[in-house]
């Protein structure tokens, strides 16, 4: 009986909850706003973030702007209460004054984020919603001072133990594959059956991460290439004519494509979890995998070649590794870490440069980007821990000789154009 008692009442709590929350509300979104922040009953703070989350979906930019305005200035800290509240428990240190100090530096607005997550689905709306606050805030000191709640509050809720590792294969839901296409933001999945010859092969292999809340939408996923040697060309890697290699004869696992798929969670990291975890999985399912390697872009070779005014047009592949070497190694941004995003998420994540590779990447993209060039960032998992701490504590780059070598010889030649020539565009 008390079960079916417990049962009844949920039903019932349901049906209670799903009408007040359908209930049509005349209030201003300010209104909403103060009434959720203050709310104490659990049935009208639930209307008003419903109610809020609604009218936020059908906003345009304008209208969105004004609301992150609003929660930007009015429902930030008030400094002279931190200031008092700092100095009280400078007097007397106790667990009132501690709380009271804390309370005064957190803004009634991370409150409000934290209320809106408790609607069914309000995970997903918020991280749309910094979606929006990222693209729409951007030069705004105020609004980016707001996005700072936003990150704080998903650092907790997006951390690695909440996170579900998940195969994708073939078999995986097609709205799954979907997004899989979609999302890909290294080397473009022209159709269903290039997503399908990522898939089904025995040598290839697809892992993403989860929310449980957002069950049918991956926050970043890998692409791996089981291998019998370091790959040097994702053409062939890629080839619809390749040989596929049975799994238990590869000897090298390679990460060829790395996607973050919600812009919402920029600066939220999960790709150092993401690879450990699946060269882990990879180990133990297969033992003769000893080598765990990156075939990796370098999105911003040209870019800087041209800003260094070197020369790199129609050059031959050894002087295409020569720079490649030397931007990896040598370009750094004003605090010292390296000027290519890519390297700093792996070598931040202690792998070292292993090997480069001209004319690795064909595509147009490819091309502007790097003249073709790749990268090989080398997860040789007993040193992990050992070159991220060097990394992170003395900005150290780990790199195999063969890169030290194409460095310094790169530092020796002249390698910038002479007035005369033009620089291609």
């Amino acid at each position: 009986m008390t079960i079916l008692g417990d049962l009844l009442s949920t039903i019932f709590e349901r049906r209670y909850l799903t009408a007040a929350l359908d209930k049509p509300d005349a209030r201003s979104m300010e209104e909403l706003i103060s009434a959720l922040v203050g709310a104490t009953g659990e049935v009208s703070g639930l209307s008003a973030a419903n109610h809020i989350l609604k009218r936020y979906r059908e906003m345009n930019d304008e209208e969105k702007l004004a609301f992150f305005r609003h929660l930007s200035s009015n429902m930030n800290i008030d400094p002279d209460k931190v200031r008092s509240a700092l100095e009280a428990y400078e007097a007397d240190p106790s667990k009132q004054s501690y709380r009271a100090f804390m309370s005064s530096v957190e803004p009634d607005r991370q409150e409000l984020i934290r209320r809106l997550n408790q609607i069914p689905g309000a995970t997903e709306a918020l991280v749309q919603m910094r979606a929006d606050l990222l693209r729409l805030g951007r030069g705004d000191p105020r609004l980016q001072a707001l996005d700072q709640d936003f990150r704080h509050l998903f650092l907790s809720w997006f951390n690695r133990g909440f996170l579900v590792l998940r195969p994708i294969s073939w078999e995986s839901p097609a709205h799954i594959l979907e997004k899989i296409i979609a999302y890909e933001s290294v080397h473009e999945i022209a159709s269903w059956e290039d997503l399908r010859r990522r898939l089904v092969p025995g040598d290839r292999r697809c892992f993403a991460f989860f929310h449980p809340t957002m069950p049918d939408e991956p926050l970043i996923f890998v692409e791996v290439a089981l291998t019998s040697a370091v790959p040097g060309s994702i053409q062939d890697l890629l080839a619809e004519d390749r040989e596929t290699l049975a799994a238990d004869e590869a000897r090298t696992a390679a990460f060829y494509s790395i996607s973050n798929c919600q812009p919402g969670l920029a600066g939220i990291s999960f790709g150092n979890s993401l690879i450990k975890q699946v060269a882990a999985d990879l180990a133990t399912e297969l033992p003769a995998l000893k080598t765990f390697v990156t075939l990796s872009p370098i999105p911003e070779l040209t870019n800087w070649l041209k800003s260094e005014d070197i020369l790199f047009e129609d050059a031959d592949a050894k002087q295409i590794r020569t720079l490649a070497a030397h931007y990896l190694m040598s370009a750094k941004r004003p605090d010292g870490l390296p000027l290519d995003p890519v390297a700093r998420f792996h070598l931040g994540n202690g792998a070292m440069i292993h090997a480069v590779h001209a004319e690795a990447d064909l595509s147009p993209k490819g091309q502007a980007q790097s003249a073709g060039a790749m990268v090989n960032y080398l997860y040789d998992l007993p040193k992990v821990a050992q070159n991220h701490e060097r990394f992170a504590t003395a900005k150290e780059i780990t790199a195999s000789s063969e890169i030290r070598g194409l460095d310094a010889s790169a530092k020796k030649l002249d390698l910038r154009r002479s007035e005369s020539e033009p620089v291609a565009n």
